[in-house]
């Protein structure tokens, strides 16, 4: 089975720019979560791991190597596991595939090795970038977080579509950091409902 893969950071990202990409593929899967979370954690990883481990998959593609991860431990592990398994990694923006013709390539490990280190150096760089904006931002005058005078009551932010989802997803016993995953939202948000019931 040819797969294709697909990551997006946040739930707004539609990935819609993976469209530009016409290749025939069996299963197309789209996970919207951070290059962070260790890629069996995911959604859409654990079902291709499942089918990975069933031997299903024979050929993995994704754009970047950064939708695979993030962390360069973790993308590394990744793909180990996918070449022990025998499936061949494509990763279109560099045109390199992990088994070309079926025979291993010989600087696979060195080329995804020294990429997945700085797609990790890159997400440090959005990071200290973000911090810095924000600092600029206030330093302008700018305020962080809810608008001044907006007013909501408890009951009328408990009766919200989320805070159902968050209340069920508490409810069947699950940590905050995985209700915050389920129900799309921060865990402070998770907290307050938590602090709410």
């Amino acid at each position: 089975m040819k797969v294709k893969y697909n990551r997006v950071s946040t739930f707004q990202q539609t990935g819609n720019r993976f469209t530009a990409d016409n290749e025939k593929y069996d299963l197309t899967l789209l996970d919207k979560v951070s290059g962070t979370i260790e890629f069996k954690e995911r959604e859409k990883g654990k079902l291709l791991a499942k089918l990975v481990d069933e031997g299903k998959v024979s050929e993995l593609t994704v754009e970047e190597l950064s939708r695979l991860g993030r962390n360069t431990g973790d993308c590394i592990r990744v793909l180990e596991w996918l070449d022990e398994k025998g499936v061949n990694v494509i990763i279109r923006n560099l045109g390199i595939q992990s088994r070309p013709n079926g025979n291993k390539n010989p600087v696979w490990k060195m080329i995804t090795s020294v990429m997945s280190s700085l797609y990790e150096m890159e997400l440090e760089n959005i990071r200290e970038r973000t911090m810095v904006g924000r600092q600029v931002y206030v330093l302008r005058g700018g305020k962080l977080g809810r608008p001044a005078n907006t007013n909501e009551s408890n009951l009328d932010f408990l009766n919200k579509d989320s805070s159902q989802k968050i209340r069920k997803a508490l409810e069947k016993g699950l940590t905050v950091r995985e209700v915050s995953k389920v129900a799309e939202v921060s865990t402070r948000t998770v907290m307050k409902v938590k602090k709410l019931l």
